[in-house]
Protein backbone atom coordinates (compact mmCIF):
# COMPACT_ATOMS: atom_id res chain seq x y z
CA UNK A 1 0.00 0.00 0.00
CA UNK A 2 1.14 3.66 -0.97
CA UNK A 3 1.41 6.28 1.47
CA UNK A 4 0.60 10.22 0.14
CA UNK A 5 4.62 10.74 -0.09
CA UNK A 6 4.38 7.38 -2.59
CA UNK A 7 1.26 9.55 -4.57
CA UNK A 8 3.11 12.77 -4.90
CA UNK A 9 6.05 11.06 -7.07
CA UNK A 10 3.33 9.03 -9.00
CA UNK A 11 1.60 12.05 -9.66
CA UNK A 12 4.65 14.05 -10.60
CA UNK A 13 6.25 11.69 -12.75
CA UNK A 14 3.10 10.64 -14.56
CA UNK A 15 2.91 14.71 -15.24
CA UNK A 16 6.54 14.28 -16.81
CA UNK A 17 4.84 11.97 -19.63
CA UNK A 18 6.52 8.85 -17.72
CA UNK A 19 5.07 5.09 -18.42
CA UNK A 20 3.06 3.66 -15.33
CA UNK A 21 5.10 0.44 -15.48
CA UNK A 22 8.24 3.08 -15.29
CA UNK A 23 6.43 4.35 -12.42
CA UNK A 24 6.01 1.28 -10.50
CA UNK A 25 8.79 0.08 -10.99
CA UNK A 26 10.48 3.18 -9.67
CA UNK A 27 8.64 2.90 -6.42
CA UNK A 28 8.72 -1.09 -6.27
CA UNK A 29 5.21 -1.60 -6.55
CA UNK A 30 2.63 -2.94 -8.98
CA UNK A 31 1.19 -1.12 -12.02
CA UNK A 32 -2.02 -1.46 -11.05
CA UNK A 33 -1.75 0.13 -8.20
CA UNK A 34 -0.33 3.12 -9.98
CA UNK A 35 -3.22 3.33 -12.11
CA UNK A 36 -5.78 3.13 -9.10
CA UNK A 37 -4.18 5.60 -7.88
CA UNK A 38 -4.22 8.01 -10.68
CA UNK A 39 -8.18 7.12 -10.51
CA UNK A 40 -8.49 8.19 -7.23
CA UNK A 41 -6.26 10.87 -6.88
CA UNK A 42 -4.92 10.02 -3.90
CA UNK A 43 -3.19 7.32 -1.53
CA UNK A 44 -6.04 5.27 -0.29
CA UNK A 45 -7.53 6.19 2.70
CA UNK A 46 -6.28 3.82 5.98
CA UNK A 47 -9.69 2.68 7.56
CA UNK A 48 -9.48 -0.11 9.87
CA UNK A 49 -12.90 -1.94 10.78
CA UNK A 50 -13.61 -2.42 14.33
CA UNK A 51 -12.96 -5.33 15.95
CA UNK A 52 -16.05 -6.86 18.04
CA UNK A 53 -15.38 -6.94 21.90
CA UNK A 54 -16.39 -9.69 23.69
CA UNK A 55 -17.82 -7.51 26.32
CA UNK A 56 -20.00 -5.75 23.41
CA UNK A 57 -23.19 -8.01 24.47
CA UNK A 58 -22.63 -7.53 28.29
CA UNK A 59 -22.54 -3.71 28.81
CA UNK A 60 -26.18 -3.03 29.12
CA UNK A 61 -25.74 -5.27 31.81
CA UNK A 62 -22.83 -3.55 33.50
CA UNK A 63 -24.58 -0.25 32.70
CA UNK A 64 -27.33 -1.76 35.02
CA UNK A 65 -24.97 -3.37 37.62
CA UNK A 66 -23.33 0.64 37.60
CA UNK A 67 -26.95 1.95 38.48
CA UNK A 68 -27.57 0.23 41.27
CA UNK A 69 -24.53 1.05 42.90
CA UNK A 70 -22.44 -1.76 42.39
CA UNK A 71 -18.99 -0.37 41.27
CA UNK A 72 -16.53 -3.09 41.99
CA UNK A 73 -14.96 -5.01 38.91
CA UNK A 74 -14.08 -7.80 40.50
CA UNK A 75 -18.06 -8.26 41.75
CA UNK A 76 -19.28 -7.39 38.11
CA UNK A 77 -17.17 -9.81 36.47
CA UNK A 78 -18.12 -12.47 38.71
CA UNK A 79 -22.07 -11.19 37.92
CA UNK A 80 -21.66 -11.04 33.70
CA UNK A 81 -19.35 -14.21 33.99
CA UNK A 82 -22.49 -16.00 35.78
CA UNK A 83 -24.25 -15.03 32.75
CA UNK A 84 -21.70 -16.17 30.05
CA UNK A 85 -19.36 -13.70 29.51
CA UNK A 86 -15.80 -15.02 28.66
CA UNK A 87 -13.52 -12.26 28.16
CA UNK A 88 -11.12 -11.06 30.84
CA UNK A 89 -11.23 -8.81 33.44
CA UNK A 90 -8.67 -5.69 31.74
CA UNK A 91 -11.50 -5.63 29.50
CA UNK A 92 -14.15 -4.61 31.29
CA UNK A 93 -12.12 -2.68 33.68
CA UNK A 94 -11.22 -0.52 30.71
CA UNK A 95 -14.97 0.41 30.07
CA UNK A 96 -15.66 0.80 33.69
CA UNK A 97 -13.21 3.38 34.35
CA UNK A 98 -13.76 6.42 32.29
CA UNK A 99 -17.23 5.95 33.95
CA UNK A 100 -16.11 6.32 37.79
CA UNK A 101 -16.41 10.30 37.53
CA UNK A 102 -20.09 9.58 37.16
CA UNK A 103 -20.25 7.62 40.19
CA UNK A 104 -22.55 9.50 43.10
CA UNK A 105 -19.95 10.72 45.89
CA UNK A 106 -20.69 9.89 49.32
CA UNK A 107 -19.83 12.81 51.69
CA UNK A 108 -18.15 12.00 54.87
CA UNK A 109 -19.49 14.26 57.88
CA UNK A 110 -16.47 15.06 59.84
CA UNK A 111 -17.16 13.33 63.28
CA UNK A 112 -15.35 14.82 66.19
CA UNK A 113 -15.30 13.22 69.78
CA UNK A 114 -15.07 14.54 72.90
CA UNK A 115 -12.10 14.59 75.13
CA UNK A 116 -11.45 11.84 76.27
CA UNK A 117 -13.86 9.82 74.42
CA UNK A 118 -11.42 7.86 71.37
CA UNK A 119 -8.56 6.41 70.53
CA UNK A 120 -8.24 5.22 67.36
CA UNK A 121 -5.56 2.59 65.94
CA UNK A 122 -4.27 1.13 62.48
CA UNK A 123 -1.16 -0.34 61.19
CA UNK A 124 1.43 1.00 58.70
CA UNK A 125 4.57 -0.51 57.23
CA UNK A 126 7.15 0.60 55.82
CA UNK A 127 11.29 -1.09 54.30
CA UNK A 128 13.96 0.48 56.39
CA UNK A 129 17.40 -0.41 56.93
CA UNK A 130 17.84 -1.59 60.36
CA UNK A 131 21.29 -3.22 61.74
CA UNK A 132 22.82 -2.79 58.00
CA UNK A 133 19.79 -4.84 56.44
CA UNK A 134 17.19 -4.34 54.96
CA UNK A 135 13.72 -4.92 56.76
CA UNK A 136 10.31 -4.37 56.92
CA UNK A 137 8.98 -2.51 60.00
CA UNK A 138 5.24 -2.57 60.77
CA UNK A 139 3.80 0.55 63.14
CA UNK A 140 1.06 0.73 65.21
CA UNK A 141 -0.10 4.26 65.03
CA UNK A 142 -2.70 4.95 67.96
CA UNK A 143 -4.76 8.79 67.50
CA UNK A 144 -6.41 10.53 70.48
CA UNK A 145 -9.94 11.75 68.38
CA UNK A 146 -10.20 14.71 70.22
CA UNK A 147 -6.95 16.19 70.32
CA UNK A 148 -5.22 14.65 67.61
CA UNK A 149 -2.36 13.55 69.51
CA UNK A 150 -0.96 10.58 68.25
CA UNK A 151 1.70 7.70 69.19
CA UNK A 152 3.40 5.51 67.21
CA UNK A 153 5.34 2.06 67.88
CA UNK A 154 7.85 0.20 65.68
CA UNK A 155 7.97 -3.61 65.66
CA UNK A 156 8.83 -7.12 63.47
CA UNK A 157 5.51 -8.12 63.30
CA UNK A 158 1.30 -6.94 63.16
CA UNK A 159 0.18 -10.02 64.95
CA UNK A 160 -2.01 -9.70 68.13
CA UNK A 161 0.28 -9.90 70.61
CA UNK A 162 1.87 -7.11 68.86
CA UNK A 163 -1.16 -5.10 68.59
CA UNK A 164 -1.94 -5.27 72.62
CA UNK A 165 1.43 -4.23 73.38
CA UNK A 166 1.39 -0.73 70.69
CA UNK A 167 -1.98 -0.14 72.55
CA UNK A 168 -0.69 -0.48 76.13
CA UNK A 169 2.40 1.49 75.09
CA UNK A 170 0.26 4.16 73.61
CA UNK A 171 -1.57 4.19 76.78
CA UNK A 172 1.18 4.92 78.96
CA UNK A 173 2.64 7.71 76.59
CA UNK A 174 -0.66 9.54 76.73
CA UNK A 175 -0.87 8.88 80.44
CA UNK A 176 -4.35 7.42 80.31
CA UNK A 177 -7.01 5.18 78.58
CA UNK A 178 -10.02 6.68 76.69
CA UNK A 179 -13.55 5.31 76.71
CA UNK A 180 -13.01 3.49 73.77
CA UNK A 181 -10.37 2.31 71.29
CA UNK A 182 -11.63 2.28 67.23
CA UNK A 183 -10.13 -0.53 65.72
CA UNK A 184 -10.09 -1.85 61.98
CA UNK A 185 -11.33 -5.40 61.33
CA UNK A 186 -7.59 -7.34 61.51
CA UNK A 187 -7.89 -10.61 63.32
CA UNK A 188 -5.65 -9.47 66.11
CA UNK A 189 -8.98 -7.54 67.39
CA UNK A 190 -12.13 -8.35 65.51
CA UNK A 191 -12.65 -12.38 64.36
CA UNK A 192 -15.90 -11.50 62.57
CA UNK A 193 -16.88 -8.50 61.28
CA UNK A 194 -20.40 -6.92 61.25
CA UNK A 195 -22.78 -4.14 59.32
CA UNK A 196 -25.30 -4.05 62.49
CA UNK A 197 -22.49 -3.23 64.92
CA UNK A 198 -22.04 -6.12 67.01
CA UNK A 199 -18.95 -7.84 66.18
CA UNK A 200 -17.38 -10.51 67.39
CA UNK A 201 -14.17 -9.36 69.09
CA UNK A 202 -10.97 -11.22 69.39
CA UNK A 203 -11.28 -13.11 73.14
CA UNK A 204 -7.54 -11.59 74.54
CA UNK A 205 -8.79 -8.26 72.90
CA UNK A 206 -11.97 -7.88 74.90
CA UNK A 207 -9.80 -9.33 78.00
CA UNK A 208 -7.22 -5.91 77.65
CA UNK A 209 -10.45 -3.75 77.01
CA UNK A 210 -11.83 -5.04 80.57
CA UNK A 211 -8.62 -4.82 82.29
CA UNK A 212 -7.44 -0.98 80.78
CA UNK A 213 -11.81 -0.25 80.97
CA UNK A 214 -12.13 1.04 77.53
CA UNK A 215 -15.16 -0.33 75.07
CA UNK A 216 -14.02 -1.91 71.72
CA UNK A 217 -15.36 -0.63 68.38
CA UNK A 218 -14.98 -1.79 65.20
CA UNK A 219 -15.40 -0.01 61.82
CA UNK A 220 -18.28 -1.42 59.34
CA UNK A 221 -16.45 -3.42 56.62
CA UNK A 222 -15.23 -1.37 54.04
CA UNK A 223 -16.08 1.98 56.06
CA UNK A 224 -12.26 2.32 56.84
CA UNK A 225 -12.93 6.12 56.62
CA UNK A 226 -14.27 5.82 59.78
CA UNK A 227 -11.22 5.85 61.42
CA UNK A 228 -9.84 8.60 58.70
CA UNK A 229 -7.84 10.59 61.69
CA UNK A 230 -5.31 7.36 62.27
CA UNK A 231 -4.94 6.89 58.58
CA UNK A 232 -3.72 10.34 58.02
CA UNK A 233 -1.68 9.77 60.53
CA UNK A 234 0.05 6.66 59.22
CA UNK A 235 0.38 8.78 55.50
CA UNK A 236 1.87 11.51 57.68
CA UNK A 237 4.54 9.04 59.64
CA UNK A 238 5.47 7.62 56.15
CA UNK A 239 6.21 10.84 54.01
CA UNK A 240 7.77 12.65 56.94
CA UNK A 241 9.40 10.22 59.62
CA UNK A 242 10.26 7.42 57.44
CA UNK A 243 11.24 10.29 54.86
CA UNK A 244 13.76 12.26 58.08
CA UNK A 245 15.24 8.76 58.84
CA UNK A 246 15.89 6.02 56.36
CA UNK A 247 18.81 4.17 58.70
CA UNK A 248 18.35 2.61 62.14
CA UNK A 249 21.46 0.86 64.43
CA UNK A 250 18.72 -1.30 65.66
CA UNK A 251 15.04 -1.47 66.80
CA UNK A 252 15.63 0.23 69.96
CA UNK A 253 16.98 3.13 68.50
CA UNK A 254 14.25 3.33 65.73
CA UNK A 255 12.20 3.62 68.58
CA UNK A 256 13.84 6.02 70.47
CA UNK A 257 14.13 8.37 67.03
CA UNK A 258 10.36 7.79 67.19
CA UNK A 259 9.34 9.00 70.48
CA UNK A 260 12.10 12.11 69.72
CA UNK A 261 10.27 13.09 66.62
CA UNK A 262 6.82 12.73 68.26
CA UNK A 263 8.04 15.14 70.61
CA UNK A 264 10.17 17.67 69.02
CA UNK A 265 7.82 17.48 65.51
CA UNK A 266 4.19 15.64 66.21
CA UNK A 267 2.98 16.94 69.16
CA UNK A 268 3.90 20.76 68.86
CA UNK A 269 2.53 21.08 65.10
CA UNK A 270 -0.46 23.29 64.47
CA UNK A 271 -3.52 20.79 63.21
CA UNK A 272 -4.76 21.91 60.10
CA UNK A 273 -8.68 20.88 60.75
CA UNK A 274 -9.14 21.61 64.28
CA UNK A 275 -6.30 24.80 64.15
CA UNK A 276 -4.91 24.36 67.32
CA UNK A 277 -1.26 23.19 68.43
CA UNK A 278 -1.81 19.50 69.11
CA UNK A 279 0.29 19.53 72.50
CA UNK A 280 -2.11 22.14 73.62
CA UNK A 281 -5.41 20.94 72.65
CA UNK A 282 -4.50 18.19 74.63
CA UNK A 283 -3.94 19.40 77.94
CA UNK A 284 -7.72 19.84 77.40
CA UNK A 285 -7.80 16.30 76.91
CA UNK A 286 -5.56 14.92 79.57
CA UNK A 287 -7.87 15.15 82.41
CA UNK A 288 -10.44 12.96 80.64
CA UNK A 289 -8.28 10.18 80.12
CA UNK A 290 -8.82 7.29 83.01
CA UNK A 291 -6.01 6.36 85.22
CA UNK A 292 -3.50 3.84 84.16
CA UNK A 293 -4.45 0.15 86.18
CA UNK A 294 -1.32 -0.61 88.84
CA UNK A 295 0.16 -3.18 87.02
CA UNK A 296 0.46 -3.50 83.61
CA UNK A 297 -1.14 -5.94 81.22
CA UNK A 298 0.96 -8.95 80.45
CA UNK A 299 1.10 -8.95 76.54
CA UNK A 300 2.87 -11.83 76.02
CA UNK A 301 2.01 -15.13 73.70
CA UNK A 302 0.18 -17.14 75.47
CA UNK A 303 0.45 -20.69 75.01
CA UNK A 304 -0.01 -24.35 76.95
CA UNK A 305 2.48 -27.35 76.54
CA UNK A 306 2.43 -30.62 78.32
CA UNK A 307 5.79 -31.55 79.90
CA UNK A 308 7.20 -34.77 78.52
CA UNK A 309 8.30 -37.23 80.87
CA UNK A 310 12.00 -36.62 80.74
CA UNK A 311 11.30 -32.95 82.10
CA UNK A 312 11.24 -30.69 78.92
CA UNK A 313 8.62 -28.96 77.07
CA UNK A 314 8.97 -27.75 72.74
CA UNK A 315 8.59 -24.20 72.30
CA UNK A 316 8.96 -22.92 68.59
CA UNK A 317 11.53 -26.26 67.81
CA UNK A 318 13.68 -26.04 70.74
CA UNK A 319 13.02 -27.98 74.11
CA UNK A 320 13.38 -25.92 77.74
CA UNK A 321 13.23 -27.86 80.82
CA UNK A 322 10.79 -27.48 84.13
CA UNK A 323 11.26 -28.77 87.04
CA UNK A 324 11.45 -32.57 87.94
CA UNK A 325 7.93 -32.58 89.11
CA UNK A 326 5.94 -31.28 86.72
CA UNK A 327 6.66 -34.32 83.97
CA UNK A 328 3.79 -35.45 82.61
CA UNK A 329 1.83 -32.61 83.71
CA UNK A 330 0.15 -29.61 81.89
CA UNK A 331 1.82 -26.03 81.93
CA UNK A 332 1.53 -22.27 81.01
CA UNK A 333 3.86 -20.95 78.75
CA UNK A 334 4.10 -17.29 77.86
CA UNK A 335 6.77 -15.59 75.69
CA UNK A 336 7.54 -12.07 75.97
CA UNK A 337 8.37 -9.84 72.94
CA UNK A 338 11.62 -9.60 74.21
CA UNK A 339 12.28 -13.31 73.86
CA UNK A 340 11.93 -14.64 77.66
CA UNK A 341 9.95 -17.47 77.90
CA UNK A 342 8.14 -18.17 81.50
CA UNK A 343 6.29 -20.86 82.63
CA UNK A 344 4.22 -21.08 85.32
CA UNK A 345 2.16 -23.98 87.37
CA UNK A 346 -1.26 -22.97 87.75
CA UNK A 347 -0.39 -18.67 88.68
CA UNK A 348 3.07 -19.71 90.11
CA UNK A 349 6.27 -19.08 87.35
CA UNK A 350 8.46 -22.33 88.08
CA UNK A 351 10.84 -21.70 85.27
CA UNK A 352 12.34 -18.54 83.04
CA UNK A 353 14.84 -19.29 79.96
CA UNK A 354 15.56 -17.37 76.99
CA UNK A 355 14.46 -18.04 73.94
CA UNK A 356 17.40 -20.27 71.63
CA UNK A 357 17.40 -21.02 67.82
CA UNK A 358 17.09 -25.10 67.80
CA UNK A 359 20.84 -25.16 66.57
CA UNK A 360 21.96 -23.23 69.69
CA UNK A 361 20.55 -26.63 71.44
CA UNK A 362 17.97 -27.75 74.48
CA UNK A 363 18.18 -25.34 77.44
CA UNK A 364 18.23 -26.89 80.79
CA UNK A 365 18.28 -25.16 84.03
CA UNK A 366 20.96 -27.02 85.98
CA UNK A 367 18.47 -26.98 89.31
CA UNK A 368 15.99 -29.07 87.26
CA UNK A 369 18.28 -31.77 86.58
CA UNK A 370 19.50 -32.62 89.87
CA UNK A 371 16.32 -32.57 91.01
CA UNK A 372 15.32 -34.87 87.66
CA UNK A 373 18.45 -37.03 88.83
CA UNK A 374 17.82 -37.86 92.64
CA UNK A 375 14.31 -38.92 90.93
CA UNK A 376 15.67 -41.26 88.53
CA UNK A 377 19.59 -42.92 89.93
CA UNK A 378 19.16 -46.12 91.30
CA UNK A 379 19.05 -46.63 94.77
CA UNK A 380 21.96 -48.44 96.60
CA UNK A 381 21.60 -50.81 99.20
CA UNK A 382 24.17 -49.78 102.24
CA UNK A 383 25.33 -52.65 104.28
CA UNK A 384 27.47 -52.72 107.65
CA UNK A 385 31.33 -54.10 107.43
CA UNK A 386 29.82 -56.65 109.85
CA UNK A 387 28.16 -58.20 107.51
CA UNK A 388 31.39 -59.19 105.61
CA UNK A 389 33.23 -60.10 108.54
CA UNK A 390 30.69 -62.97 109.07
CA UNK A 391 31.50 -64.32 105.67
CA UNK A 392 35.41 -64.59 106.20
Amino acid sequence: MICKEDFAVIQALHQRGVYQKDIAAELDVHPKTVSRALQRQGAPNREWAKRGSKLDAYKSRVDQLLSEGVWNAVVILREIRAEGYEGGYSILLEYIQPKRVLRPSQATVRFETEPGKQMQSDWGEVVVEIAGQMRKVYFIVNALGYSRRFHFWCTDSADAEHTYEGLVRSFEYFGGVTEEVLVDNQKSTVLQASNTGSPKFNERFVDLAGYYGFTPRACKPYRARTKGKDERMVGYIKHNFFVRYRRFASWAHLNQLAEQWLKEEADPRLQGTVKEVVAERFEREKPSLKPLPAVRYDTSYLEYRQAAWDGYIEVRGNRYSVPAALAGQRVTVRIGLDGLLRIYQAETLVASHTLKDRREGWSTLPEHRSEMWKHTLPQVEQRALAVYEEVL
